[in-house]
């Protein structure tokens, strides 16, 4: 499968900023990632560029010619290997660059121009898989004996083959590869609309101070303990939504109407099929997640009854969900402070998995400034020639703390991944992506734990994981209703207007919090800034990775050295079997819900201690 990275970089913007923001020329350089290990300069990556753009040839050098010979195969398949590399490379450059400040319009240019070059180059490659599933079976099998490199790729076809009943023709697919730039249009659409274009009010913070608003703050806002600086910030946020909303919701249905579209010319019955075929993810897995969260559901409304009994209001809402319930605890941390945290809370999983989080740090990979025009959230990149990169925004926060864990954890497990298997099972499944960086933040908890130094910062460790499980398994799962609730209505020929998003997600909204949260009209349009809903049934995994993640941790903690080996086996497999049996090796089954459950019974246990902890306190 082609896959390319993302990245850009910009000469400076000559807009006005407020004060305390930096433009991207001003941040300290031990705060940004080195891109120079990738390419040198910017000279450097036009030449490879240039030079990429004339290997055309290479991919339809063996067209037609697949079953001559072991030797033509072989050969047609490291071609296009080669050329993916290189398109990588530049894709991890350019896309990764262009994130560090979005509205210099350098590197967008270039990652312009390799999105031109890279949908080109599908169309080439496109025959390539056509021809391969044409293969007869043992005539495949004879190539593989007769060159054993060959049986490096069993996998990498049984994964081709699978696929036949769904293959077009060669002609068919070649048209479909050459539209990918504009199937994914969407996505770069809302992501420009929402990082550059948004401009949002600017708030008074808790010292009376006019403070910017952003994608970055907007978190470190609705963690204020001043409920007017998390309104308004809330306010601030929804309201550039909503007056954006028709345009949202235009985007978003192109966004489905994508996946319906491919759905539909390749025969499949839903998709939600077609998007889990890939990976051999059974849809009762995604179907399971959605019964076993929606019979715990009380859990969640009982957590919201105990957050509006601790900050001790008449109403509760949305932009009450993310505060502290613990006040007092100083839980700021510098970048320095963060790093030393995490080399001893990761300790249980060996010192070879140590030794890689302080490359992490000393060799750059991560890119933690506050600057205009900076892509927001965070994420781990890279390509399989390149270090993973972490892109976050440091504000020094516990939330903060958990996502470096968190990226930390992917970026780790692309590490061994690619370190580990031949390129073409050099990137682990999307199903599996979340587990290694949602096991740290499982494993982060349980150190806070231990070292917490009296009940009130137990209390705020443990009210940190039941919002962290309340944002990934039951706020991901709620997503996860949504996105296919949204597409069976674009299949069944629903409009997806504006109208109809707000009023279904609002209903959603209701029913997984419960009548203890207030409802504020605002938070109907969230739908209108969640990226993920562009990445085609992607959130229901933040679940089910939660979940597996939830026993690899236990079983760390308790078996020590046989798990790890076992984990880390885990981190290596890459792509090279079908997820679901990668993680049935390494001992977790996720066909079976009680994978689920035991997650949901862990969540109810801690609440049980967050109770107890606030009787306590109230005694």
């Amino acid at each position: 499968m082609w896959t390319v990275t993302q990245a850009f970089e910009q000469e400076e913007v000559k807009e006005s900023k407020l004060p305390g923001q930096l433009h991207r020329s001003e941040v300290p350089i031990e705060q940004t990632w080195d891109m120079t290990t990738v390419f040198p300069s910017i000279e450097k990556w036009e030449e490879a560029f240039a030079a990429v753009t004339g290997k055309r040839e290479l991919l339809t050098q063996y067209r037609g010619r697949l079953t001559e010979s072991a030797d033509a195969l072989y050969a047609a398949i490291r071609n296009r290997q080669n050329v993916m590399l290189e398109l990588s490379s530049l894709g991890a450059y350019a896309f990764h660059r262009e994130d560090e400040d979005t509205s210099n319009p350098l590197f967008l240019a270039m990652k312009g121009r390799l999105g031109s070059v890279f949908a080109s180059f599908l169309g080439e490659d496109a025959w390539f898989e056509s021809e391969l599933i044409e293969i007869p079976a043992e005539t495949l099998e004879r190539f593989i004996k007769e060159k054993p490199e060959l049986e490096d790729y069993r996998h990498f076809f049984e994964v081709i083959l699978r696929e036949k009943q769904y293959k077009l023709s060669q002609a068919e697919e070649a048209l479909l590869a050459k539209a990918s730039q504009i199937f994914g249009a969407p996505d770069e659409i809302f992501g420009t609309l929402s990082d550059t274009d948004m401009i949002f009010d600017p708030i008074v913070n808790e010292k009376g101070e006019t403070v910017p608003m952003s994608h970055a703050h907007f978190g470190m806002y609705l963690e204020s303990r001043d409920p007017r600086v998390r309104r308004d910030a809330f306010k601030s946020m929804y309201k550039t939504f909503g007056q954006f909303r028709n345009t949202c919701a235009a985007t978003l249905q192109n966004a489905i109407r994508v996946n319906t579209y491919n759905k539909n010319v390749r025969g499949f019955s839903t998709g939600r099929e077609a998007s889990l075929f890939s990976n051999a993810i059974p849809e009762s897995v995604y179907d399971s997640l959605l019964e076993a969260v929606n019979e715990r559901l009380p859990l969640l409304h009982r957590y919201v009854q105990l957050r509006k009994r601790i900050l001790g209001v008449d109403e509760l809402h949305s932009y009450d969900m993310y505060v502290s319930l613990v006040e007092e605890v100083d839980l700021h941390y510098t970048f320095d402070e963060a790093k030393e945290i995490l080399f001893k809370a990761l300790a249980p999983l060996g010192d070879e998995y140590v030794g890689l989080l302080k490359r992490a740090f000393k060799e750059r990979w991560i890119d933690w400034a506050v600057n205009i025009g900076k892509r927001s959230g965070a994420y781990s990149g890279g390509s399989y020639c390149t270090n993973p990169f972490i892109l976050i925004s440091w504000q020094g926060t516990l939330d903060n703390l958990f996502t470096l864990a968190h990226e930390l954890g992917h970026s780790i497990h692309s590490y061994y991944t690619r370190n580990t298997q031949p390129f073409q099972y050099g990137r682990y499944p999307i199903f599996l992506a979340e587990i290694a960086s949602t096991c740290n933040e499982i494993l982060l908890t349980q150190y806070l734990l231990e070292t917490a130094g009296d009940d009130k910062m137990r209390a705020a460790v443990i009210n940190h994981y039941l919002d962290g499980f309340k944002e990934t398994v039951f706020r991901q799962t709620q997503f996860a209703e949504f996105e296919h609730m949204i597409h069976l209505a674009d299949e069944a020929g629903e409009a997806l207007t504006a109208d109809y998003l707000t009023e279904k997600y609002g209903e959603l909204n209701k029913k997984y919090y419960g009548e203890g949260l207030t409802f504020d009209p605002e938070i109907a349009y969230e739908w209108a800034r969640i990226p993920h809903f562009y990445y085609n049934y992607y959130v229901f995994q933040y679940a089910t990775g939660f979940s597996a993640a939830t026993s690899f941790a236990e079983a760390i903690l308790s078996e020590g050295r046989p798990a790890v080996d076992r984990f880390i086996g885990f981190l290596k497999a890459g792509s090279s079997d079908w997820p679901i049996d990668v993680l049935k090796r390494a001992g977790v089954d996720m066909t079976q819900p009680e994978t689920i459950v035991r997650a949901l019974d862990a969540f109810e246990r801690t609440l049980d201690e967050m109770e107890a902890l606030i009787g306590k306190s109230d005694a």
